[in-house]
């Protein structure tokens, strides 16, 4: 299972709520059919209890990944995005969205980074996943 992540059964608190879900792969070249990444989310989402909404590809350019992401923010209550966190010249998601949060939560991105590590080892170190709220 990757990252260590398990949303197979539906969240079991009473109280629980599913958020309307949108979620984004990031590439240039990605299409819908060799999204594992983002097929898996949608996968995972469906299967804790959550809504999808939204899927899209959109391309490693910041000004379209900001403004798909304005866009969606009145239509879903998460955006998911995936893709183009890492450090090399195209990878701009995290430059994107950086710039439209109110709080991030750094405590998503070192989590992340250590699940990760347990995966592929010093490579996660180049990943600068983040969360927070926009």
């Amino acid at each position: 299972m990757p990252l260590g992540l398990s949303m197979a059964l539906p969240h079991p608190d009473p109280d629980f709520v599913p958020a309307v879900c949108g979620v984004l792969t990031v590439s240039d070249t990605r299409t819908v059919d060799t999204d594992k990444s983002g097929q898996l989310i949608k996968t995972r989402l469906r299967e804790a209890g959550h809504r999808l909404e939204v899927y899209r590809l959109v391309k490693d350019e910041p000004d379209q990944i900001a403004g798909l992401v304005q866009r969606l923010t009145s239509s879903v209550d998460v955006i998911i995005c995936n893709g183009g966190t890492g450090i090399a010249p195209r990878d701009t998601t995290y430059d994107a969205i950086a710039t439209l949060l109110e709080k991030e939560i750094p405590g998503f991105g070192e989590i992340f980074r250590q699940l990760s590590y347990a995966e592929i080892g010093a490579r996660a170190i180049a990943s600068r996943a983040t969360a927070g709220v926009y």
